[in-house]
């Protein structure tokens, strides 16, 4: 039997979609939700065998919002014990993970910033990129950069591309 462990829309002290007043709320939330995923495998990688991050439907009066949460398939593993741990306090800000908002507010109006999966990957990965001389100008951005990179090889490989062509 699955156990599923609800994580949040997005950042506990970040702004977002709020159901029932965000215009545009299923875009904006969706969109939060799935950045969300991306800054919890910067922050902690991949999810281990046994568990999955997944966008989780939850009911309301006034709709439906998403969340994410991690689903535990096997809970007698040690790396999902460990990895369900670390995951369960969730995240307190995007700049936590080297992510900026993907969507920016201005009352009930939502922005989004960027819409794209890759790009938001990419500019993480922009943002945490190694000094020339191959040394971090924040140690937290060594683990940041590795799990994206690790992660997301193809947004890695653009991001390199980028800065070369600079």
């Amino acid at each position: 039997m699955s156990h599923i462990f609800d994580l949040g829309g997005a950042p506990a002290n970040e702004e977002c979609a709020q159901l029932g007043q965000t215009i545009d709320f299923d875009v904006a939330n969706t969109l939060e939700v799935m950045t969300y995923k991306l800054a919890i495998i910067a922050r902690h990688g991949m999810p281990p065998e046994g568990c999955k991050l997944i966008v989780h439907n939850n009911r309301h009066d006034f709709g439906c919002y998403r969340t994410l949460a991690l689903r535990i398939e096997d809970e007698d593993s040690e790396a999902v014990a460990a990895y369900g741990q670390a995951v369960e306090e969730g995240l307190g800000s995007w700049i936590e993970a080297g992510f900026t908002p993907p969507v920016t507010y201005a009352g009930k109006v939502a922005t989004i910033e960027r819409a794209e999966h890759a790009e938001l990957v990419i500019g993480a990965l922009l943002t945490t990129r190694p000094n020339p001389d191959g040394t971090f100008p924040v140690a937290d951005f060594a683990i940041l950069h590795g799990n994206l990179a690790a992660a997301f090889p193809e947004q890695a490989e653009a991001a390199r591309q980028r800065l070369t062509a600079a």
